[in-house]
C-alpha cells in the first residue's frame, strides 16, 4: 500500500514539473529572502555556480539579475549567454529552475533603480550597506521554467 501512495505522489509531481511561464507564486521567491543560485558555463564547458541577491520580475518574458560580484559568471556570459537560476519560495520551499538567455547589461534606468532600492533596504536590515552595492543588472529572456520541488 505504501508503494502505491509513493507511486501516485511521484506521478502527480511529474505532472507538475512541466514547462510554464512566470507565475504569481514565483514572485516571493524573486524578492531576495532566500538567495537564488545562478549557474553559467564557459565556451569550453567550465561551469560556475554562485548566489545572486536578486532575480527581479521585469515582465512575463524577462527577469533582471543583480550584478555585485560576478567576475567568472561575467566571463562565461561573454562566451555563452545561457543561464540557469534556481529560485526557492521562502515560505513553502517550492523550487523552480529557470533557463534564461542573457540579452543586455544595464547600469541605470527604472528597473536598475527599483532593484537598487530593494537591495539597499535588504542591506540596511543586515547591516551590510557597503557589501551590497548594485553595480549593474543583467536583463535576461526566460526560455523555460520547470518546478523542481513542490514544497511543503
Amino acid at each position: 500500500m505504501m508503494f502505491l501512495t509513493r507511486h501516485q505522489d511521484k506521478e502527480r509531481d511529474l505532472k507538475l514539473m512541466h514547462e510554464m511561464g512566470i507565475t504569481k507564486d514565483m514572485i516571493p521567491a524573486m524578492q531576495s529572502v532566500v538567495p537564488s543560485t545562478m549557474a553559467t558555463v564557459s565556451a569550453d564547458g567550465m561551469p560556475n555556480v554562485t548566489y545572486v541577491s536578486q532575480v527581479f520580475y521585469v515582465d512575463d518574458d524577462h527577469v533582471a539579475i543583480s550584478v555585485q560580484y560576478m567576475n567568472k559568471s561575467w566571463k562565461n556570459l561573454s562566451e555563452n549567454p545561457n543561464i540557469t537560476i534556481i529560485l526557492t519560495h521562502p515560505a513553502s520551499v517550492k523550487m523552480w529552475k529557470m533557463n534564461l538567455v542573457f540579452k543586455e547589461i544595464k547600469y541605470d534606468g527604472p528597473v536598475f533603480d527599483n532593484m537598487d532600492m530593494q537591495l539597499t533596504a535588504i542591506a540596511s536590515m543586515c547591516g551590510m550597506e557597503e557589501r551590497f552595492k548594485l553595480k549593474a543588472i543583467l536583463i535576461c529572456e526566460v526560455s523555460d521554467i520547470k518546478v523542481l520541488f513542490n514544497g511543503n
